[in-house]
């Protein structure tokens, strides 16, 4: 009899035990900053590249909340910093990400400002994963430029100023040492791949954005999982 009630307790606190790693388990909340491309214009909700990373983070068994997104079509630095500043946010998030720029290029704004308000933008970044340099990264701004909406224009002029405005974003990303993703030759390949290519002939397609997922999911798995350093 002694043995059973011995059985039955060893068994209670091991159920107790996994309950309590279950409970103790770290929801992670992410936030994407930016504009069209990362709130996703003309695709549906579940095709914008947050919700894909997210969704396949938690496949994965990271845990996280619904992406929180800060973003707006059209916004270009400074009024992506006013969305910010004017959203209910949390004080702290696990994972920041920063997509802009596109419509400082499109707009033909001064380069050298874009830079100023990009570091402004960067640093709110690191501030909001608090202080966390190694959970904030930053995407590449794609080239709208190989998209039909474009087929008149100089695609050639609107490459070139991508990569200017690019190669701002990615020595800014150096000199605070936060992870940048290059995903602008993705991008390119909308020229000869149509199913890149969102409805409305401008923004990239829920397949593009998996692409850029793919090279993503690695830096968040690792980090999630204590991988890296």
């Amino acid at each position: 009899m002694k043995n059973i009630i011995y059985l039955y307790c060893i068994i209670f606190l091991f159920g107790c035990s996994q309950q309590q790693q279950k409970g103790n388990t770290q929801l992670n909340h992410f936030l994407a900053l930016g504009d069209s491309y990362t709130i996703g214009e003309s695709v549906a909700d579940s095709l914008r590249w947050p919700n894909q990373l997210v969704t396949r983070l938690n496949q994965n068994k990271n845990i996280f909340d619904e992406a929180t997104i800060i973003a707006k079509t059209g916004w270009t630095t400074d009024e992506l910093m006013q969305g910010i500043n004017t959203a209910a946010l949390k004080d702290k998030y696990d994972y920041v990400s920063l997509l802009i720029g596109v419509n400082n290029q499109y707009r033909g704004r001064d380069i050298e400002n874009f830079k100023i308000e990009f570091i402004e933008l960067l640093e709110k970044s690191i501030a909001l994963a608090g202080n966390d340099k190694e959970k904030v990264f930053v995407l590449s701004i794609p080239d709208w430029g190989v998209m039909p909406f474009a087929r008149e224009r100089d695609q050639e002029k609107i490459k070139r100023a991508i990569d200017e405005f690019n190669q701002v974003i990615k020595n800014s990303c150096a000199q605070y040492k936060v992870a940048f993703f290059d995903i602008t030759p993705i991008s390119r390949k909308a020229a000869i791949e149509p199913v890149l290519i969102a409805s409305d002939g401008l923004h990239p397609s829920g397949e593009m954005y998996a692409r850029w997922v793919d090279n993503i999911i690695d830096f968040i798995k690792g980090e999630a999982n204590g991988e890296r350093k």
